[in-house]
């Protein structure tokens, strides 16, 4: 009877050894910084909002640089005579004189002539349709096709033509690149400004969330600290955490990005034939962004996550520093 009670009494001493053992067994390490809170997910929309904006940033930058090189290009491979109607002057002579005069300079790869049915049509949305050129005092123009690599002294065709033909004139058009290459330099110094604050803004979100987080947590940081941690292992747990805090954001604004792009891009190819597809052609050509441009979202993409991992390691590293400080007086 005494052996029957000894032997229960440790056959239940060993269910209940393992009947503790099987929960600790299953318990897990909580992280230092929780994996989802409502402020994790205020500082995910915020990045994706950042992200997106200076995505769209960059992205405008870039229509705007390639742009104005496409039009800085077309410019200077032409220069324009024109020659105004006056009292006594045969306009077609002039303009075939003033065209061979041009044409025999070095530089200058071809000219063309503009006619009285173009230059109609270039005045028709101001005067209408079935305009007569001859009952108007309408200047005449001359298209002066130059070579890019080595460009004609056009202050010797200026003096070549001007004794011959005192009412014609050569527009180079130095003035308008000379303007477009300045507004171009100013869109692009002024987009940079604009992304490098908002990269500021991101990082003050990322520093005032880490330290949102630490107050929290403080008092486990701290013990943590105390009782021997290294700092590397605490600002490694927050770095972690806020890296894939900070892709998930910059990953969504980036996406979002790209996809008003592709939007944009889509509609221009769509309605080319309207006048506001023509306008913002013009202006903005086929809002494509090109493969250098996606390849400057993912790169934003990658600078604002790791921006976010460094900014909150520093921080922590700051806390902790101060904590060390601190601690004499604490003591």
């Amino acid at each position: 009877m005494t052996e029957l009670s000894a032997e229960h009494f440790v056959e239940r001493e060993q269910d209940a050894e393992a009947t503790e053992a099987k929960p600790r067994a299953q318990r897990r390490m909580a992280p230092i910084v929780p994996a989802q809170n409502i402020a994790g997910r205020a500082l995910v929309l915020v990045i994706a909002i950042m992200t997106f904006l200076s995505c769209l940033t960059f992205g405008a930058v870039t229509l705007v640089r390639d742009t104005a090189s496409v039009w800085e290009n077309q410019i200077s491979r032409e220069a324009t005579i024109q020659i105004k109607p006056v009292d006594g002057l045969d306009m077609e002579a002039a303009l075939t004189q003033a065209s061979q005069i041009a044409g025999e300079f070095p530089g200058v790869k071809a000219t063309r002539i503009i006619d009285r049915e173009a230059t109609a049509r270039l005045l028709e949305p101001w005067l209408g349709s079935g305009l007569n050129i001859d009952e108007l005092p309408v200047p005449r123009l001359i298209i002066v096709t130059i070579d890019e690599n080595s460009p004609p002294d056009f202050a010797a065709i200026r003096a070549a033509i001007t004794p011959k033909l005192p009412s014609a004139s050569l527009d180079d058009h130095r003035t308008w690149v000379d303007r477009l290459g300045a507004m171009a330099r100013t869109t692009v110094t002024i987009g940079i400004a604009v992304l490098a604050l908002m990269l500021s803004a991101t990082v003050l979100t990322v520093v005032f969330a880490t330290r949102g987080a630490m107050a929290g947590n403080g008092h486990i940081i701290e013990v943590l600290h105390f009782v021997g941690a290294e700092a590397r292992f605490i600002a490694r747990e927050f770095r972690r955490h806020f890296l894939v805090t900070g892709m998930k954001g910059a990953a969504a604004g980036g996406a979002a990005a790209v996809l008003v792009f592709i939007v944009f891009s889509w509609w221009s190819s769509r309605n080319m034939a309207t006048p506001q597809a023509d306008q913002a052609t013009a202006l903005f050509g086929n809002f494509a962004i090109g493969s250098a441009g996606y390849l400057g979202v993912v790169l934003m993409v990658l600078v604002i996550g790791g921006l976010t991992a460094a900014t909150s390691h520093a921080t922590v590293v700051a806390y902790l520093s101060d904590i060390d400080v601190r601690q004499p007086d604490a003591g």
